[in-house]
């Protein structure tokens, strides 16, 4: 498969925008400047820049607690998600929802939730209302390998198998629900397989190769639009942070029970390093280039670090406003 440079290049800044805006909220994290629970979608950037790389501002994105690698993905403003998760006013959600609750309607962010499968059947709605209206819309709900043991799941599936709805089910298995690993959870880790029962076409891919998660989004999105939806896609990746927080530390304590021979072993495979090796040795650039685009993230970044900050934080008098009494 030959790909433009342009196409190549854009990839690869999105994954490396979600990568360095991850790793820049490490630090306030630990000094205490962010306050609210963070979900780090460090090592699996591949899947939310492969899968965004084939939709249009049209199309709809549904998230979940770990959702920052998907705002960024879907074109939804880094300063704004930084204010957010600073709990500034001038955050997406206006300072009110935290990490784990960004929205950009304008970009087809329709939102996300930290409740464990629980933006699963808006998505779900979204595809429905988008087969009433005659539209060509594609909803895309993104959730864990942990809410593949809740209920809701399996009755979306039914239901968008039964209407033929245009909604793509993607399951980012990084092989931990939180803090369990998958075979505590599964007979066997064979995800892909649960869609099968609803007539819902299902595969599985590497998601840590961001070519091979778009050349399958692409597949998945285009049947989608041509009204033969619905389709079930779990991409394999592994989280290189802690299951919420930089490494689950808690008043000191580690709390990550994963093996460090794992994560380095995990490490070798990180999608963003395995990308610039094969943009070096395939492709018609060079490290200069590449560290050129780095620096011009991170001087972005730290731009939209001094807007969250300088930011005013919501106003006390609000705060019962838009809340249901």
């Amino acid at each position: 498969m030959t790909y433009s440079k342009d196409f190549l290049q854009n990839l690869y800044k999105t994954m490396l925008r979600i990568r360095l805006c991850e790793e820049s909220i490490v630090d306030p994290i630990i000094n205490h400047e962010i306050l609210c629970p963070c979900h780090l979608y460090s090592g699996e950037e591949a899947i939310a820049a492969g899968i965004c790389a084939s939709l249009t501002e049209k199309d709809y994105v549904f998230s979940n607690h770990r959702s920052h690698g998907h705002f960024i993905a879907k074109g939804g403003s880094i300063a704004e998600m930084l204010a957010e998760i600073y709990g500034r006013e001038t955050g997406c959600s206006r300072g009110r929802g935290g990490s784990m609750h960004l929205i950009d309607p304008d970009v087809g962010m329709l939102g996300s939730a930290p409740i464990v499968s629980g933006t699963i059947p808006l998505a779900t709605g979204a595809a429905l209302a988008s087969t009433i209206k005659k539209e060509d819309s594609v909803a895309v709900s993104f959730f864990g390998d942990g809410a593949t043991g809740e209920g809701v799941l399996y009755e979306s599936m039914n239901f968008a198998g039964l209407m033929k709805l245009p909604i793509i089910f993607i399951c980012e298995n990084n092989f931990y629900a939180t803090h369990m690993p998958i075979l505590d959870c599964r007979v066997q880790n064979n995800i892909h397989t649960i869609a099968l029962p609803f007539c819902i076409e299902s595969d599985y891919v590497d998601g840590n190769d961001v070519l091979a998660v778009y050349e399958a989004g692409k597949k998945a999105i285009e049947k989608c639009r041509q009204g033969n939806g619905p389709f079930f896609l779990e991409c394999l990746t592994y989280r290189l942070r802690g299951h919420v927080g930089p490494d689950d530390n808690i008043q000191g304590l580690r709390t990550d029970i994963r093996p460090p021979e794992e994560v380095e072993k995990w490490r070798e495979k990180d999608p963003i390093k395995t990308y610039e090796e094969y943009l070096l040795n395939h492709y018609d650039f060079d490290g200069d280039t590449l560290c050129e685009i780095k620096m011009d993230i991170e001087a972005e970044i730290a731009l939209a670090h001094v807007f969250a900050k300088s930011s005013p934080y919501p106003d006390k008098t609000e705060l019962l406003n838009n809340v249901f009494q």
